[in-house]
C-alpha cells in the first residue's frame, strides 16, 4: 500500500488509479470493513489525527479531484462521507523519499513524466498535508 504525500499531479495514470483504489482499501481498514492491513504503517499518520475516516475521506476527495481535472470518472460516491479541517504534516524528508521513489517507477513506464518531474525544484505535498522540515517519517520502510 502506497499513500502518496505528494500532489497527485506528480503521478502517471497507473499511479493515479492505484492510489485511488489503495486510498479506498485503506477507507475500508479504518473504517473496520477488513481482516488485513489494520496495522498498516502507511495508515498511522491517519490513525494518529483522532479521525482517521474523515483524514482518509479528505485524502481521497483530493485524488477524485485530480483524476477528473485529467477527465478521468472516479465514483465520488464510495468516499465515506466524513471530513477533517486540519492538515496533517509531512516532513521534507519524507516528500523528497517518496519523490525519489516516484521516479525510479516513473523512469522505466512513464519516462516522459519522469524527464518532466526530474527539472522541477519544489515538491509539492498532497492537498491533505503541510510540509514541515524533518527527516523520513519513522513509519516508512525503505
Amino acid at each position: 500500500m502506497r499513500l502518496w504525500s505528494l500532489h497527485p499531479v506528480n503521478l502517471d495514470a497507473k499511479g493515479l488509479v492505484a492510489l485511488w483504489r489503495e486510498g479506498l482499501l485503506a477507507q475500508k481498514v479504518l473504517l473496520g470493513k477488513t481482516k488485513g492491513y489494520k496495522n498498516h504503517p502507511q495508515l498511522e499518520r491517519f490513525k494518529a489525527t483522532g479521525n482517521p475516516v474523515g483524514a482518509i475521506a479528505s485524502y481521497l476527495r483530493a485524488v477524485v479531484a485530480e483524476a477528473e481535472r485529467r477527465g478521468y470518472q472516479f465514483d465520488r460516491s464510495k468516499i465515506a462521507n466524513r471530513r477533517i479541517t486540519r492538515k496533517l504534516l509531512v516532513t521534507q524528508g519524507q516528500l523528497e523519499y517518496e519523490f525519489k521513489h516516484l521516479l525510479g517507477k516513473l523512469k522505466g513506464r512513464a519516462p516522459h513524466l519522469y524527464l518532466e518531474l526530474n527539472t522541477i525544484a519544489r515538491i509539492e505535498p498532497h492537498p491533505s498535508f503541510k510540509k514541515v522540515s524533518g527527516a523520513v517519517a519513522e513509519w516508512e520502510r525503505p
